[in-house]
């Protein structure tokens, strides 16, 4: 049996909202079903002129999540010196952001002209404020990541105090380093470009490499989904001496041994990935074994799927009894 579970679906849910779920709304994301009752919702405003998904309530928060954000809530008086903002790439997981911090998103005008150009009006005032960006780099990637620059040059020239761009799929993070010659460095590029357009602080979730945080010259928060994760493999009550946590490229190793460390040190085995062109995989061998566990692959983002799906193949041929598949990023293109 092959089962899927991911904690930050892009472009179209938020990661927040995964996280602050119980273990059955988890299991709803993972396939299957809720109980008729267990969540309710309540509607909220149009974020840039887009329709909102429905937010989770109040009631179907852990308990310590409840009275948290009731001890935390900011009044809604408009006196805040805390502004959050949504592009258009995720306008759902900014709400949801806002919700939890008890504020309403900042007013924001973002429009495209005929030819493409990006144009960004505040629609109140940011000055002497500490303003959030809410904008991932999902696709289209260089649309949003136009359009987060443009926002953070807007934040600027309005005298915001400090500009926090919140970036939680961060799309260039993949091209860290020249493989071959002549090649881009492209995270590098992007970092500088984050950087120059005004950005006082980065935060980002879950990404590719640790190293991508050292390209940047202002502060960089990197945090990370594997509670979640954790979270939601406890809710299946695997035997420990039955898990193996699966690599799915020799890249992942250090992501997947403080993964399987988690895991009561559970064993770790590789799957050695031999990559022709990008987004192209063809698995080769599997180091490690894996007869008769469970193997729990994880990895940071599923793209086209290539990697996951012939990986789990893989340890099916190997004798794997259950592979999981655990991913931050759904990226599915």
């Amino acid at each position: 049996m092959a089962s899927l579970v991911w904690t930050m679906p892009t472009s179209s849910s938020a990661f927040s909202l995964f996280s602050r779920c119980s273990p059955t709304q988890r299991n709803f994301v993972a396939g299957r079903s809720l109980a008729p009752n267990a969540v309710g919702c309540e509607l909220t405003e149009p974020v840039n002129g887009n329709p909102c998904v429905p937010i989770i309530s109040e009631q179907t928060l852990p308990k310590f999540l409840q009275s948290k954000r009731l001890e935390n809530a900011i009044a809604r008086n408009g006196n805040t010196r805390l502004k959050i903002f949504s592009g258009l790439a995720n306008s759902a997981l900014s709400q949801e952001i806002a919700w939890y911090m008890g504020l309403d998103l900042g007013k924001i005008h973002i429009k495209r002209f005929a030819d493409g150009e990006i144009y960004v009006q505040l629609q109140e005032s940011v000055r002497g404020c500490d303003v959030y960006l809410v904008q991932p780099t999902c696709p289209p990637a260089n649309e949003n990541l136009m359009e987060l620059l443009v926002m953070i040059d807007a934040c600027r020239r309005a005298s915001a105090k400090n500009i926090t761009a919140v970036i939680p799929y961060f799309g260039y993070a993949r091209a860290d380093r020249k493989t071959q010659g002549r090649e881009s460095i492209a995270a590098k590029l992007v970092a500088n470009l984050i950087t120059e357009a005004g950005a006082d602080r980065v935060l980002a979730c879950d990404l590719h490499s640790g190293q991508s945080m050292g390209y940047f010259d202002i502060p960089v928060d990197h945090v990370y989904c594997q509670p979640v994760i954790l979270d939601y493999l406890a809710s299946k009550k695997i035997c420990s001496n039955d898990l193996v946590v699966v690599s799915p490229d020799v890249g992942g190793v250090a992501r997947a041994r403080a993964f399987a460390k988690k895991l009561s040190d559970a064993p770790l085995a590789i799957v050695d990935k031999r990559r022709q062109v990008h987004n192209v995989a063809e698995v080769m061998n599997l180091i490690g074994d894996v007869k008769g566990k469970v193997a729990v692959m994880v990895d940071d983002m599923i793209d086209t799927a290539g990697t996951i799906a012939k990986g789990a193949a893989l340890l099916h041929e190997e004798g794997a009894r259950e592979v999981y598949a655990c991913s931050t990023h759904a990226v599915f293109r």
